[in-house]
């Protein structure tokens, strides 16, 4: 009689999720580092204030229930006047509302990071805060200066929780756009910085836009980094299941379909790593037409079976390196444990790019990759040379 048959039922599934989530840890080096994380959902601060503004003598359109269309009409209806003073008074929500323009985003998150470092500044001296409160305000203050430097361009920002941030490099009138959503341990401190600097959103936008003006000099293009969900921190129980992916979804699918509203051209849609399972969930809830492609590279894999249950019109590609250690992580689901099916298996259907001298888990963007002169290729819509 076999093991699994000495068990009930019940037991048999205990015994195999248990087997699992062993072979999980594993195969990427134990959990010890993971703590669960708290998914920030529905509009940012300031919605309920927004909602009770009736100055224009019409109510203004919902941050949780207007669709993007909706928004970007109700702003075209508007004066340049009127939505100068709107974003004023309702910064942070103007500059998280899919559908608004582009500049007047801009500016609404530059003053909504202002306030943020005035108020995380002052909270650095505050009496009645913990010495450990004054070191973390002047992290944060120095943080918000840091992305009100001038020429940065920020699409989105959040400040509860670890922070979320949407950064343009770029004008987003462009001939090709690229949208990056990240893997684990990113967040508004992370979405750039000089140590693995191709394992940030960030710094894989500007280095596939470097190689995109290398390869085609005369295309105007540009690249969003987009850390606008929740992420794993660490290798914890949140990176092996699908919790915080089904929450960020709706916020990456509302986002696309918000540059859609203003006149942005289908982009491609880079998904690294946790980002993957995001960007699965999210793509069916994406007006078809509006992702030209669908990257994803150093997956886990994307909850779901093949390349047609992701329900897209946007063609599917699939990268993986053969020394990136996410490719000891069982590709299996089970009782809402792993995530499935391994895109670059020949079955699941998508279209796979040769990674050959990427190395490890964050190195598909690096300088001198042909995974990143590949990827440039697809984003230019040169399918012919990825090879």
């Amino acid at each position: 009689m076999s093991l699994l048959r000495r068990f009930t039922p019940r037991g048999r599934r205990t015994l195999v999720a248990v087997t699992l989530a062993a072979a999980v840890v594993g195969g990427t080096g134990g959990w010890a580092a993971g703590s669960t994380q708290e998914a920030v959902t529905g509009p940012a601060p300031g919605a309920a204030a927004w909602r009770a503004d009736h100055s224009l003598g019409q109510r203004l359109p919902d941050p949780a229930a207007a669709t993007p269309a909706d928004v970007a009409r109700f702003f075209a209806s508007l004066t340049e006047a009127q939505r100068q003073e709107l974003t004023a008074r309702h910064p942070l929500t103007v500059g998280n509302l899919d559908g608004a323009p582009v500049a007047l985003r801009y500016r609404a998150n530059a003053l909504a990071l202002k306030a943020e470092r005035d108020r995380q500044t002052a909270r650095a001296t505050d009496p009645a805060g913990t010495l450990q409160d004054h070191r973390e305000a002047r992290r944060l203050a120095d943080r918000y200066a840091e992305l009100l430097r001038p020429g940065r361009q920020i699409l989105a920002f959040d400040p509860r929780g670890r922070g979320q941030v949407a950064e343009v490099f770029g004008d987003l009138a462009a001939e090709r756009t690229s949208v990056f959503v990240p893997g684990s341990d990113i967040d508004l401190s992370s979405s750039d910085r000089e140590r693995d600097p191709y394992g940030t959103p960030s710094g894989m936008a500007k280095s596939l836009r470097a190689r995109m003006a290398a390869q085609a000099p005369g295309v105007r293009t540009a690249a969003i980094a987009w850390t606008g969900y929740t992420t794993p921190v660490g290798l914890g129980p949140d990176a092996a299941t699908g919790r915080l992916a089904e929450a960020g979804a709706p916020r990456l699918a509302r986002f696309l379909d918000g540059l859609a509203a203003v006149g942005v051209r289908a982009p491609a849609l880079l998904c690294h790593s946790y980002g993957t399972v995001v960007c699965a969930q999210a793509v069916p809830l994406v007006e078809p037409g509006r992702i030209a492609d669908l990257i994803v590279f150093g997956s886990p894999g994307m909850r779901t079976d093949s390349v047609a249950a992701l329900r897209t019109t946007a063609r599917v590609w699939a990268a993986r390196d053969a020394s990136d250690w996410i490719g000891n992580v069982p590709h299996v689901e089970f009782l809402g444990l792993g995530h499935g099916t391994d895109p670059t298996d020949p079955e699941f259907g998508a279209r796979r790019v040769p990674a050959r001298t990427a190395e490890g888990h964050t190195g598909y963007l690096a300088p001198g990759t042909d995974s990143l002169r590949n990827f440039a290729d697809i984003a230019l819509g040169r399918y012919g040379q990825v090879r």
